[in-house]
C-alpha cells in the first residue's frame, strides 16, 4: 500500500515537472518566435561562443606546447652536460668493484641535483648500471623511490643505448607529481651507466593552467560583450521597427492621426519619416474615399428617392395606356406592354438600390422570429413556375416532411431565395434546377443546383459582385436589376450566415445558403454540401493558407463564401469530396 502510494506520488510529481518544463520550452519558443531582438543575441552568443572557443582552445594548447617544449630543451641540455660530467668522472675507474666508486656515483648525482635551483626545483637525478645490477648500486639524489615514474620500459630502452623520454605522474615522496623523465646511457670503462634526470612539471602546468583560465575568462568577456553589442545594436534597430507597427496597428484600427516620431537624419529617422509621409497620403486618401463613399451614398439615396415621385406620375399614366391597349393599333399597343415591362424593372431597380443604399449606410436590421423554412420554398417555388415553365426548366424540390423551424428575417430570406432559384431559372438552358433543403442541431442549409453553363474559374469570387453578368451580351429573361447576389449576400451576412458558389463548366452551378438555426449563433459547419455529389471534382490542398480548395477536373476554384468581394472562408470543418 506504501509503495503504491509512494508510486503514484512520484508519477504526480514527475507529471509535474514534465508539465512545467513544457511551459517553459513552449514560453521559450514563443519568445524566440516573436522577439527578433532575442533571436539576434542568441545567434551571436552561439557563433561567438564557438569562435572564442575554438580560438582559447588554440591559444592554450600552443602555450602548453610551448611550456613542455622548453622544459624538454632544458632538461635535454642538462641531461648532455650531465652524462659527459659522469663519464669525466668515471674515466679514472676500470673495474666495478673498485673502491669509491659508489661514493663517486653519489657525489656525481649530488652535484647533478644541486645544480641551479631555479631552474630545477625538485629535480631528481640518478645512475644506475641496468648492466651490472648487484655490482653497482643505483645512486639517486635526492634519495627518493622513483620506481613509480621510472618504468621498465624506459630503463630497458636506456639500457639498449637509446636516449629515451617520457612524461608520468607518479609519487617519489613528494606528493602525486607530474615529471618529465629523460634517460641516457653514459659509456664508461666499468660498462654502461644509465643517467636519469626526474623533472617535475608542475611549474608548467601552472602556467599552463593560468593561462588557459586567462583566456577562458577573456573569452567569455568578450562573448558577453559581443552578446551585449548586438543587443544595443538590435534594440537601436528594432526598437523603431516595433514603434511603426505599433503606429501601422493604431492606423489600420481607425486612429488615423498616429505618427511616428523623428529622431536625427540617419536611416531609421528616414523611415520614421516616410512611414509618416505615407500614413499623411493614406489618410488623405481614405478621407477623400470615405467623402467620395459618403456622397455616393447620399446620391443614390436621394436620386432613389427623387425618382419615386415621377416614377409614380409616369406608372398612373402608364397603367392608364396599359389597360387600353386593346384599342391601339399594334405597334403601339406593343410598345404600352414594353414601357409596362421596363417600368416594372426600373421601380425594382429603384427598391433596390435603395435596400443597397441601407446596407452601406449600416442601417439594414434584422427582424428575426421562428419561422417555418419549408413553406418559404414553397412560395419562391410557387412564385417563379410559370417563368420556369415559360422557359422551359422543371422545378424540382427536396424538402423535409418535418418542419424546419430556424430564427430568421422571413422576408430576407425569401428575397435570397427568389434571387438564387430566378438566377438558375435564368441560367438553367432547359435543364431541372433543385432545390434542397436540409438541417442539423446548430445550421439550417438551402442549396439551389442547376445544370446550365455553370462558371468559369474564378468567376465564383466575381457573381457576388454588384451589376456583375458572366455574358454580358445575354439577356435578361427576368428583367433583373444585377444586384440580386449583391443583396443576397448581404442579408446573409446580417444573419450570421454564409452564401456560397460553386460551378464548373458544362456542369452547371450551385449556391448554398447557410443560416444559424438560433440567430446569434456561429456557423461552424454546413449540413448540406456545396459541391454537388453528380459534380466531377478534383480535391487539392489549401493555397497561401486559404480555405480548402474544391474544385473540377480542369482545376477552377470554386467553393467561396461571404469574405473579400463577395467570398468568404469555407465553413470550419467542411471537407468536401466527390463520390
Amino acid at each position: 500500500m506504501i509503495a503504491d502510494r509512494s508510486r503514484a506520488v512520484a508519477r504526480e510529481l514527475a507529471r509535474a515537472v514534465v508539465g512545467r518544463l513544457q511551459g517553459f520550452a513552449a514560453a521559450l519558443h514563443h519568445t524566440w518566435r516573436r522577439s527578433l531582438q532575442v533571436r539576434v543575441v542568441t545567434i551571436t552568443l552561439v557563433a561567438s561562443s564557438l569562435l572564442v572557443g575554438g580560438f582559447a582552445y588554440l591559444v592554450a594548447d600552443k602555450i602548453t606546447n610551448i611550456l613542455l617544449t622548453n622544459a624538454q630543451t632544458d632538461v635535454r641540455l642538462r641531461l648532455d652536460s650531465g652524462r659527459d660530467y659522469t663519464a669525466k668522472l668515471m674515466a679514472v675507474y676500470t673495474e666495478p668493484q673498485e673502491a669509491g666508486l659508489d661514493d663517486t656515483l653519489l657525489n656525481t648525482v649530488d652535484y647533478l641535483a644541486g645544480g641551479d635551483p631555479a631552474q630545477i626545483s625538485g629535480v631528481v637525478v640518478e645512475l644506475r648500471a641496468d648492466r651490472s645490477s648487484g655490482v653497482i648500486e643505483p645512486q639517486t639524489s635526492p634519495d627518493r623511490n622513483v620506481g613509480a615514474v621510472l618504468t621498465p620500459e624506459l630503463r630497458a630502452q636506456v639500457s639498449s643505448g637509446k636516449i629515451a623520454r617520457q612524461i608520468r605522474t607518479g609519487d617519489v615522496g613528494a606528493g602525486r607529481t607530474k615529471y618529465l623523465v629523460y634517460g641516457s646511457p653514459v659509456p664508461t670503462r666499468v660498462g654502461q651507466v644509465e643517467l636519469y634526470y626526474l623533472v617535475p612539471l608542475t611549474r608548467q602546468d601552472q602556467t599552463a593552467a593560468e593561462a588557459r583560465a586567462t583566456v577562458l575568462a577573456t573569452g567569455v568577456a568578450l562573448v558577453l560583450l559581443l552578446g551585449l553589442l548586438a543587443a544595443l545594436v538590435t534594440r537601436l534597430v528594432v526598437s523603431p521597427v516595433r514603434v511603426a507597427a505599433r503606429t501601422a496597428q493604431r492606423l489600420s484600427a481607425g486612429l488615423l492621426d498616429q505618427r511616428m516620431t523623428v529622431n536625427g537624419e540617419d536611416d531609421l529617422a528616414l523611415l520614421a519619416a516616410s512611414f509618416n509621409q505615407m500614413a499623411t497620403n493614406l489618410q488623405r486618401q481614405i478621407l477623400r474615399l470615405e467623402e467620395m463613399s459618403r456622397l455616393q451614398r447620399r446620391f443614390t439615396s436621394d436620386v432613389s428617392h427623387e425618382l419615386r415621385t415621377p416614377l409614380t406620375t409616369v406608372r398612373m399614366a402608364a397603367d392608364l395606356i396599359f389597360t387600353e391597349r386593346d384599342s391601339f393599333e399594334p405597334a403601339v399597343a406593343r410598345s404600352a406592354e414594353l414601357l409596362q415591362a421596363e417600368l416594372d424593372r426600373f421601380e425594382e431597380l429603384l427598391t433596390d438600390l435603395l435596400e443597397i443604399s441601407r446596407f452601406d449606410a449600416g442601417f439594414a436590421m434584422l427582424d428575426a422570429e421562428p419561422t417555418d423554412l419549408v413553406p418559404v420554398v414553397h412560395r419562391v417555388a410557387d412564385r417563379l413556375r410559370s417563368l420556369a415553365d415559360r422557359v422551359g426548366v422543371p422545378l424540382e424540390l427536396d424538402l423535409p416532411d418535418a418542419p424546419v423551424i430556424a430564427e430568421v428575417d422571413p422576408r430576407r430570406v425569401e428575397r435570397i431565395l427568389r434571387n438564387l432559384v430566378g438566377n438558375a431559372v435564368e441560367h438553367g438552358e432547359g435543364r431541372p434546377v433543385r432545390v434542397s433543403l436540409g438541417l442539423d442541431d446548430t445550421a439550417v442549409a438551402i442549396t439551389v443546383r442547376d445544370h446550365g453553363i455553370g462558371l468559369k474559374p474564378g468567376e465564383e469570387k466575381l457573381v457576388f459582385n454588384r451589376f456583375w453578368r458572366a455574358d454580358p451580351s445575354r439577356a435578361r429573361q427576368t428583367g433583373g436589376t444585377g444586384l440580386g447576389l449583391s443583396i443576397s449576400l448581404e442579408d446573409a451576412r446580417l444573419h450570421g450566415g454564409w452564401l456560397e458558389a460553386w460551378g464548373a463548366p458544362g456542369q452547371g452551378a450551385q449556391f448554398r445558403l447557410t443560416l444559424p438555426a438560433r440567430a446569434g449563433d456561429r456557423l461552424t459547419t454546413s449540413p448540406l454540401r456545396l459541391v454537388p455529389a453528380d459534380a466531377t471534382v478534383s480535391f487539392t490542398g489549401p493555397r497561401d493558407g486559404g480555405p480548402l480548395a474544391i474544385g473540377p477536373a480542369d482545376g477552377g476554384v470554386l467553393a467561396i463564401g461571404p469574405g473579400a468581394a463577395g467570398s468568404g472562408p469555407a465553413p470550419a470543418g467542411a471537407r468536401e469530396r466527390s463520390l
